[in-house]
């Protein structure tokens, strides 16, 4: 049992798992795609769900906003319940006009602006970044399906209203292409762990145009970024 997801019986979360971060995501993943869809947790309001895509178990999981969250759900799926594959399928913030509102992002690594490292004890700057292998089956199903992406450096922020103007710049000269609060703390848990872990996201919102998706857009029409998420849950 474990402090967040204790409802879930062993055996009953697929060892490949999307992770959303709006439980809803999760809710709409899993009754539009997959079949037979049974929840096995609504604590906290963090809905949780396995059923089979194309034959295969897969499971899909709501975390929450910002590392600490993703932290918590992401150590227990794989140290309690033996989840290999993670793939969060989440919202971020482009940086660059060659990224555009609604288009698709791979994380290859993740900076970060938060002190998450520190509870393992490196000496020094660690770079957390994305499972080659579920990177290399993601671009195959993008390719599969007909998609273009975009793959890179994004950055995991902690401040979601940040109160520095132009923040965002120094990022975007050191070409990170978009950012978004959970991938770094994700990469490094499957990293200590011995996991496997990819973030794909859809641009919502972009901040040298100043688009923005609705919330209603960003729970129920990223489907192309789903898509991809779940071939690659089962390549």
């Amino acid at each position: 049992m474990t402090a967040h997801i204790y409802a879930a019986q062993k055996g009953e979360i697929a060892e490949s798992i999307l992770l959303p971060g709006d439980p809803l995501r999760a809710k709409f993943i899993a009754e539009n795609f997959l079949d037979s869809p049974k929840c096995y947790n609504e604590i906290r309001g963090m809905l949780g769900y396995t059923g089979t895509y194309k034959g295969v178990p897969v499971s899909v999981q709501g975390t929450g906003m910002g590392m600490p969250s993703m932290g918590i759900y992401s150590w227990e799926l794989i140290k309690d319940y033996g989840v290999q594959n993670l793939i969060r399928v989440g919202s971020a913030g482009s940086f660059t006009e060659k990224v555009k509102l609604r288009d698709i992002v791979f994380g290859v690594s993740a900076s970060t602006d938060s002190n998450y490292v520190h509870t393992f004890g490196i000496n020094g700057t660690y770079a957390p970044c994305a499972d080659f292998d579920l990177l290399l089956k993601a671009k195959a199903s993008a390719d599969k399906l007909g998609l273009t992406v975009h793959a890179g450096n994004i950055v995991s922020c902690d401040v979601f209203y940040e109160q520095q103007e132009g923040w965002w710049q120094k990022w975007a000269q050191m070409g990170v292409l978009a950012v978004e609060m959970e991938a770094a703390a994700l990469y490094m848990n499957a990293a200590y762990l011995g996991a496997k872990a990819l973030c794909i996201v859809t641009i919502s919102d972009h901040f040298i145009t100043s688009e923005q998706s609705t919330s209603e857009e960003r729970e129920k029409t990223f489907t192309d970024m789903m898509k991809v998420a779940l071939e690659t849950a089962i390549a």
